[in-house]
């Protein structure tokens, strides 16, 4: 898909209202190919596009800034027709849509973000051990392994070495590789220092959001969640939380059936609300 300066590559399956899905890093559409299927079977089309320096979409520009990923998924809206979507993110995808969320509202039926807190939460030392991988993304060295990310850590069942293969493939091409520091310096580190400072507790949500976390993406339990977003009417219009069991930060990979089951539920009873209102 063409927009200005940049080839977007988009994968869809399905006919109905439209669901995007916005992989994590370091992923890319691939990462939907079992959870886009169950989403077109219950009636939706799913959209899962290559964000900037991911998979095989192609920029002119190689700089990526905190929000240039979110300009990118507008003209994408634009260009595909979708006036409003359902959509869903992964980790670094859910910065995207935080901020689509927050800024632009009105193109958004409902979210549900996968593994990542929501932008309100309370800062607690405790979750200082989501952070330690943070410095050898952003010292990535050009040709260097991301492999380590797919460990015990983030997953709850060993990936094979195909799937692995598969998820960075892409980073056999230069300009992707060359994207990590980018990703992580121009658009991660700033989000989440202002993230970490409350600049979301200064807003409100108003996108019906479903949060979910695998019970074993440790430090995030159930009840640090709780302490970090207590009273989370104060700051979204409506908002939930799920836990899925024996997954852990690649819950997408961990238990997708469970992921698009909660998803499908998601956007039914997002739209059921709305027609109520």
């Amino acid at each position: 898909m063409e927009t200005p300066g940049l080839r977007t590559h988009v994968a869809a399956i399905g006919e109905g209202d439209p669901v995007v899905l916005l992989h994590g890093f370091p992923k890319h559409w691939w990462q939907w190919r079992t959870i886009a299927p169950s989403i077109a079977a219950a009636g939706y089309r799913a959209y899962c596009p290559d964000l900037r320096g991911a998979g095989w979409t192609v920029a002119d520009d190689p700089g990526i800034e905190r929000e240039t990923r979110l300009h990118d998924l507008l003209a994408l809206f634009d260009a595909l027709g979708i006036e409003r979507s359902h959509l869903v993110t992964h980790d670094m995808g859910a910065i995207t849509g935080i901020h689509l969320s927050y800024e632009h509202p009105e193109r958004l039926h409902s979210l549900v973000q996968l593994s990542v807190w929501p932008a309100f939460f309370t800062f607690s030392p405790r979750l200082i051990p989501n952070f330690t991988h943070l410095p050898r993304f952003i010292w990535h060295r050009p040709g260097a392994s991301l492999s380590y990310i797919f460990s015990a850590r983030y997953a709850a069942h060993p990936m094979s070495e195909a799937t692995i293969a598969a998820n960075l493939a892409p980073f056999a091409r230069p300009d992707i590789d060359a994207a990590v520091r980018p990703l992580l310096r121009g658009m991660v580190v700033p989000e989440a220092l202002r993230i970490i400072g409350g600049a979301y507790r200064r807003k409100r949500l108003t996108v019906p959001t479903l949060v979910v976390y695998g019970r074993k993406d440790y430090p995030t339990t159930e009840e640090l969640m709780e302490r970090i977003c207590r009273n989370p009417e104060r700051h979204a219009d409506r908002i939930e939380f799920a836990y899925v069991d024996d997954a852990a930060h690649f819950v997408t990979d961990d238990a997708p059936d469970a992921v698009a089951d909660l998803a499908i539920d998601w956007f039914n009873r997002s739209a059921e609300s709305a027609s109520a209102s």
